[in-house]
């Protein structure tokens, strides 16, 4: 089940591609990163809960949130919770 949540959020950000600003396919490839991270690490630990995996997605980005810009950490904030609802 997360397997396919997480094949629908990457196709939700390939879909975008032809239309996307730069702004938001920075945002697109940085999210992929983070949430086949999440994915990855429920399967590790046998989570099947689509709202955990959604908060480990959240958790990843608020522990690079240093990494980014506040610009860029907005930007990516912003493209989770479109495609995560």
């Amino acid at each position: 089940m997360i397997h396919d949540y997480e094949q629908k959020l990457l196709q939700l950000i390939d879909d975008n591609i032809d239309s996307a600003t730069d702004d938001e396919l920075f945002a697109g490839g940085y999210l992929r990163g983070h949430i086949s991270l999440a994915v990855a690490d429920c399967e590790q630990q046998g989570v099947t809960d689509i709202a955990e995996m959604q908060l480990k997605v959240k958790q990843s980005l608020l522990d690079a949130k240093s990494e980014l810009s506040p610009f860029d950490y907005s930007l990516v904030c912003q493209m989770w919770q479109k495609i995560s609802l």
